[in-house]
This record gives C-alpha cells, structure tokens and sequence, in this order.
C-alpha cells in the first residue's frame, strides 16, 4: 500500500467576502463543494451559469474539473451543460458553472450559498503530438459509441423489438 499523496497547496481569492472556501465533506472525497452567490428560479429546459464567488490559481500540471453533484441531477434533474467544466492552471477569473433544468415540469430554485457543483483537483499531462499517416492497430480499433454494448439491441427506444421492425 502506498503513503497517502501530499494535498496540492491551490491560492483561493474570494471575490465574494462571505462565500465559504472549498472543503471537503468527508475524508477520501475527490471533490469539494462549490456553492453559487445568487439566488436563480430555473424553469423547465432553462440554463443559467451561476457566480461562485472564488477565483483559484492552481500550479502548472494541476487542472480543476467542475462536476455535477449527483444528489441535484437524481432529485431535481439538474445537470451541468459543460461537465465537467475545466479549470486551467493559468485561469484566474471567477469560477463559474453553467447550470440546466432538465426536469420536464417543475422549476428548480438555487438560494444563494447552495452547493451547485463540486471541484475536483487533478495532476495532468502535456502532450506532444505526432502526425503520422497510420495509427497503431488495437483490440478496440475504430469501434466507439456502444460499440462495446452493455444494453438490450434487441429493443429500439420506444420499445419496439428489433424483429418487429424488419422491412419497415
């Protein structure tokens, strides 16, 4: 088993003097809590990209992806347009997540210090690119878009059985 990895030191500016900086709720979570500083009333289908209030600065190699939190999309169908939402090293503006309703029917409220979104720190590579005319073979080769299954082919998405539909 390996020692536990150092935590990266990230400068925090609060453009905001009351917004909470980012913590973790539990030990061993990957992502903090980023909360929004306005209050929005999104309706069904609408998006709005939400203020949190804190600038970052991150050192090089170290990006910050902005994820959905699963408890909004499961309970109230809130997704992020964008996720996840990157973060470069040299970014300093505000952080922002831009936010969508996509519950069919009901209106969806964020008061202000909600937790809309959650951050996560990440070490990342550069990398060089080659241009060459062939790429390597591999089991996988071009096949992408379910091509590895996981779900019934026999059942197109309104129901309807695969046989059923020979000829139309």
């Amino acid at each position: 088993m390996s020692a536990p990895r150092r935590p990266v030191d990230v400068l925090v500016r609060r453009l905001d003097a009351q917004v909470p900086l980012p913590g973790y709720a539990h030990p061993g979570d990957a992502g903090c809590d980023l909360v929004t500083t306005e209050e929005c009333a999104l309706a069904p289908g609408e998006r709005a990209v939400l203020p949190t209030g804190l600038a970052i600065a991150l050192p090089d190699g170290y990006a910050a992806f902005v994820h959905p939190r699963s408890g909004l999309a499961a309970r109230l169908g809130v997704a992020l347009v964008n996720a996840p939402g990157t973060v470069d090293a040299g970014y300093r503006g505000e952080i922002k997540v831009i936010v969508v309703n996509l519950d069919p029917r009901a209106t969806v409220r964020f008061a202000r210090f909600d937790r809309i979104a959650q951050l996560v720190v990440q070490q990342v590579e550069k990398a060089r690119f080659h241009e060459v005319a062939e790429l390597p073979g591999s089991a996988r080769s071009t096949g992408g878009f379910g091509s590895t299954g996981g779900f019934n082919t026999n059942v197109a998405v309104d129901g309807t059985k695969a046989a059923d539909l020979k000829g139309q």
